[in-house]
């Protein structure tokens, strides 16, 4: 049964909140800008955003409140409805700029792929839990990891969400790696990668192709598949070093920014921040990560340990991936920015990581 064990209290983990209520002010700011109408005068947008700011701090409450380990030990079932609801997606889903992504519930929308990236990470503490510390994992034990992954990897391929998929990727291997497998096993999968590359090319959809085609090349179709990267990099250009302000960034104002309250919100920002506005950004996601890192590493068990690192994981690669995508050093692939990219979804989602990795940072003392 779940219980609340007050003793956590008083190891209050008062940075990780700081820095996340940091960012989340940041957020909200930026919203209310990137997301403000000059007809309407008001922001929308940032009122929703506002609402899902305050559940999920609620979420983050309840999830502090109870043992990650108990948690831990239901990864499988919590994963298993993940699964459950990637699936009803393809049969009942919202279909929405032709991909079929979201759970329609009443007023409100949910996007199971995002849950899946934290399910992912509890089950996957849960297989290494369940083994010796310092063992290395072989084939056989990896070929166990492999329904963790490649199930939610496959629904999500289909819906089409190939950026997502490919995040779950990026996190699970990072989390194999951390816990240790052997260098022959890192070296086959390296070159199986680089063999099936070229057949991978030949799945993509011909939309996927064009961005990683405008990827290489923008300006090979300026108002077409490249229009998303050139405009992002002109916004960024544009802020200089101390930015231009709030809510006077021309590319956002007169929407030739596209996106710009989700996958482009960093460009909104730092327009109107400017480069010192985004080193402290920047600065701030540092800081969680390496705090993260620092959980983990003080953690008292394997499953804490796992947790930790994987959510620091999957806040690591959001920041990388997003903000490198905005400024055209890699491939438009649709992965929020987390704290700051509009949706419930990934406010809650982010929200629910944070309130455990406090939970294992707080009871590392109780050992």
């Amino acid at each position: 049964m779940l219980k609340v064990d007050r003793r956590i209290f008083g190891n209050f983990d008062w940075v990780l909140l700081g820095i996340v209520c940091c960012l989340l002010v940041v957020a909200l700011v930026n919203l209310y800008s990137a997301g403000y109408n000059q007809a309407e005068g008001q922001s929308v947008l940032y009122q929703k955003q506002f609402y899902w700011v305050l559940i999920g701090l609620a979420l983050m409450a309840v999830t502090v409140s109870l043992d990650y380990r108990v948690i831990v030990e239901y990864a499988y079932i919590i994963h298993g409805i993940a699964f459950f609801l990637l699936a009803l997606v393809l049969i009942i889903g919202t279909i929405t700029h032709g991909s079929q992504r979201w759970l329609s519930m009443g007023a409100f929308s949910f996007q199971p792929s995002e849950l899946v990236k934290l399910t992912m990470i509890l089950a996957l503490a849960r297989f290494f839990s369940d083994r010796q510390i310092g063992e290395t994992y072989g084939i056989r034990n990896l070929l166990m990891l492999f329904s963790i992954v490649a199930i939610p990897f496959a629904l999500i391929v289909d819906q089409p969400d190939l950026g997502t998929a490919l995040f779950l990727v990026l996190v699970s291997c990072s989390i194999v790696l951390f816990v240790g497998v052997k260098r022959r096993i890192i070296l086959l999968f390296a070159a199986a990668g680089l063999v099936l590359a070229p057949l991978g090319w030949m799945f993509l959809r011909d939309y996927q192709k064009e961005r990683v085609l405008s990827f290489l090349n923008p300006e090979r179709d300026p108002l077409g598949s490249g229009y998303h990267i050139i405009q992002s990099i002109i916004a960024i250009g544009s802020g200089g070093f101390w930015g231009k302000g709030m809510m006077k960034g021309t590319q956002s104002r007169l929407r030739f920014l596209p996106e710009q309250q989700t996958d482009f919100v960093f460009s909104v920002y730092a327009e109107e921040w400017g480069f010192v506005g985004a080193l402290v950004l920047v600065f701030l996601f540092l800081s969680l990560i390496l705090w993260g890192i620092k959980v983990a590493r003080g953690s008292r068990d394997l499953s804490g340990t796992v947790l930790a690192f994987g959510i620091t994981m999957f806040l690591f690669w959001g920041v990388f991936v997003n903000i490198g995508m905005v400024l055209g050093i890699l491939p438009v692939v649709g992965i929020p920015l987390p704290f700051l990219s509009y949706g419930g979804s990934s406010m809650i989602v982010i929200m629910t990581g944070m309130g455990l990795l406090m939970n294992v940072s707080m009871r590392r003392f109780m050992f």
